[in-house]
C-alpha cells in the first residue's frame, strides 16, 4: 500500500511540521561547529523548495548526535540553520528550543514560505522514549506532518511515531516527503518485482548484522556476491583457516544454511577466492572505546585457499573483482550494501572502489538499475567520485537494513495510506 506525499496535501498557508534528518558529521574549528558533510541537507531541499513554492510555513525537527536528553553546545543544530539558509539562498529562522511559549510564538508569527528550525529533540530524554506529553507538545506546532528522514524511520521516537500519532488523532494529514518517496520507491517497490538479472552486492563487518537480509533476497535474487570482513565467516563454514582475519565464529552455521538455501533456490552465491592481507601489529596505544590499535604491516595479495595464521583479510583480491565485475556486468537490477574491505586506508581500497566502477559501468552502459543501500557503502561510492552515477542511493544506515529485512518501519507506518 502506498504512502500519501505532499503532493497529496493542501499545504497553503499551513503549519507544516517537518522531520527531518540533520545528523551530519562536524568537527570543532576555530571554536565553532563546522559541517564536514552537508549531503543530508542537500537531499531534503526539494521537498523543502515544493513547500516553500506551495505557501506552506515550515517548522523543521531534527536531532544531532548523542547528547544523552540534555543540552550540549557542542550539539546544536545553529550551524545546521546557518548551511540551510545558504543552500536556500533564504533566511532560515532558528529556535533555541523545541517546545515551550517562545517556540509557539516564532511559529505563530511565521509568514507563507517561512522556514523555521526547531533546536536538538534530543536535548529531551522523552524524545526517545516517545513520551506521550511531549509529542503532543511537538504536534502543537503544526498542522501537517511531514517525514522526510528515512534514516530515522526505524526508530519509534517522539518526532517520528508520537507526533504523526498526536495530529492523527486530531484529524490531521502525516505524509512523506519526496525523499521518503524515493527511498520507498527504490527500495521498496523498484525491489519487490526487480528487473532481472538481480544481482545483490553485501559486504561489510559481520553476517550477524546481514543475516536477515541475506535469508530476504534469496528469495528474490540471482546472485548474491559477499565482500568485506562477514565473507570470513563464509570461509570459516567452509574449513578455511582465516588467521586473525575479524570473523564470527558462533556465525557458521548461519552461513552454511545461507549457502545451502542459495543452492536450493538456484542463486549464485559467491565469496572471494582471493584476498590482500596485512599482518597487524599492535601499537601498545589504544582507542576512545580501550581497545588496542593495530598497525597493518606487509599488505599483500594471498592466492592460496587459507590465510596465514598471524594475518588478517583487508580486501577483496584482483581474482574475486573480475569474478564479481563479470556477475554485476550480466544484471538488470543491482543492490549494493557494504564495502569490500578497509577501503578508509587507501591501502586496501581497490576492491570497493572497482566493485563501484564496476556498478556504474553497468548502470551507464547496459541501462541496469543500481540501488546502494546507505551507510558505508554510500560513502564509499562518494569517496570514489561515482555517486552521481549510479541510480540511487540510500540516506538510510540501519533504516535502509531493517526496510531491506521487510520489518515495518514505525516512522512509515505512521504515514497516511495513498
Amino acid at each position: 500500500m502506498g504512502k500519501l506525499i505532499i503532493n497529496d496535501v493542501d499545504v497553503s498557508g499551513k503549519r507544516v511540521l517537518m522531520r527531518v534528518d540533520y545528523n551530519v558529521p562536524m568537527e570543532e574549528s576555530n571554536g565553532r561547529m563546522v559541517i564536514n558533510d552537508a549531503t543530508r541537507i542537500k537531499e531534503t531541499l526539494p521537498t523543502l523548495l515544493n513547500l516553500i513554492q506551495r505557501g506552506a510555513r515550515i517548522v523543521l525537527m531534527a536531532h544531532l548526535g548523542r547528547p544523552d536528553g540534555k543540552p550540549d553546545p557542542s550539539l546544536s543544530l545553529r550551524p545546521v540553520a546557518n548551511a540551510l539558509a545558504e543552500m536556500l539562498r533564504r533566511p532560515v529562522h532558528f529556535a533555541d528550543d523545541c517546545i515551550g511559549e517562545r517556540v509557539e510564538n516564532q511559529v505563530k508569527s511565521l509568514k507563507d514560505g517561512e522556514v523555521l528550525l526547531l533546536e536538538n529533540v534530543r536535548f529531551y530524554q522523552e524524545e526517545e522514549a516517545n513520551d506521550p506529553a511531549f509529542s503532543e507538545k511537538l504536534a502543537s506546532l503544526g498542522e501537517i506532518y511531514v517525514n522526510d528522514a528515512f534514516g530515522a524511520a526505524h526508530r519509534a521516537h517522539a518526532s517520528t511515531a508520537g507526533v504523526p500519532a498526536s495530529i492523527h488523532k486530531r484529524g490531521g494529514k502525516c505524509v512523506g516527503g519526496l525523499l521518503m518517496e524515493r527511498e520507498l520507491k527504490f527500495l521498496g517497490d523498484e525491489l519487490e518485482n526487480p528487473a532481472r538479472p538481480f544481482v545483490v552486492i553485501l559486504g561489510g563487518a559481520k553476517v550477524s548484522d546481514k543475516i536477515k537480509v541475506i535469508d530476504r533476497l534469496l528469495e528474490k535474487a540471482d546472485a548474491i556476491l559477499i565482500g568485506g570482513a562477514m565473507a570470513y565467516t563464509f570461509k570459516l563454514a567452509d574449513g578455511i583457516r582465516v588467521g586473525k582475519s575479524l570473523v564470527e565464529p558462533d556465525k557458521t552455521d548461519v552461513a552454511t544454511a545461507a549457502v545451502g538455501k542459495a543452492k536450493e533456490k538456484g542463486v549464485t552465491f559467491l565469496i572471494p577466492s582471493d584476498n590482500v592481507i596485512a599482518d597487524p601489529i599492535d601499537t601498545g596505544r589504544k582507542n576512545k572505546k580501550g581497545r588496542a590499535i593495530f598497525d597493518l604491516q606487509n599488505a599483500r595479495i594471498n592466492t592460496e585457499r587459507d590465510i596465514p595464521v598471524d594475518s588478517e583479510g583487508v580486501d577483496i583480491g584482483p581474482a574475486t573483482i573480475a569474478t564479481f565485475a563479470n556477475e554485476i556486468a550480466k544484471a538488470k537490477t543491482i543492490l549494493w550494501n557494504g564495502p569490500m574491505g578497509i577501503f578508509e586506508d587507501s591501502r586496501f581500497a581497490q576492491g570497493t572502489f572497482s566493485i563501484a566502477q564496476a556498478v556504474v559501468d553497468t548502470t551507464q552502459k547496459n541501462g541496469a538499475k543500481s540501488i546502494i543501500g546507505g551507510g558505508d557503502s554510500v560513502k564509499a561510492i562518494n569517496v570514489a567520485g561515482l555517486g552521481a552515477k549510479v541510480t540511487f542511493m540510500s540516506t538510510g544506515g540501519g533504516a535502509s537494513l531493517e526496510f531491506l529485512e521487510g520489518k515495518d518501519l514505525p516512522g512509515v507506518v505512521a504515514l497516511g495510506n495513498s
